[in-house]
């Protein structure tokens, strides 16, 4: 597991961890148990100051999202099971800006909706990512 980091993006990289392993989390793709990277490998593999990375780890610890097991690293603590209305509060900030957007453009919401739609089937190579 990686992460995606873009360091010329808006979001600090600290946050943009934090918001993927939230996302990860919500979608089952990662689960109670599991190891996140180690610090040393992230910013290794990133090229990214190891302290960026310790900082996204401890605000996640800090939430409850991950627990530190001493000499392991970072897991994922039992939590209960996410559901739609979780999944859909975190997309729904997107989408917000997203609708906002194309109404700025002019797009009518048929064209827009054709795009969200297609943005949708080149991200997802199968259809089994669909929100529960």
């Amino acid at each position: 597991m990686q992460f995606e980091i873009t360091p010329a993006a808006p979001t600090p990289i600290y946050r943009q961890i934090v918001e993927q392993v939230h996302r990860m989390v919500a979608s089952a793709q990662l689960r109670p148990g599991d190891y996140l990277p180690s610090v040393r490998a992230e910013a290794l593999h990133h090229a990214i100051n190891p302290m960026t990375v310790s900082k996204a780890y401890s605000l996640l610890e800090t939430e409850g999202l991950v627990v530190r097991v001493r000499g392991l690293g970072m897991v994922i603590a039992e939590r209960g099971k996410s559901g739609k209305s979780e999944k859909s509060a975190m997309l729904r900030p997107a989408l917000d800006a997203a609708a906002s957007m194309a109404r700025q453009l002019g797009m009518s919401n048929d064209d827009a909706l054709a795009l969200f739609q297609s943005c949708l089937n080149q991200s997802s190579p199968n259809d089994d990512n669909e929100i529960d």
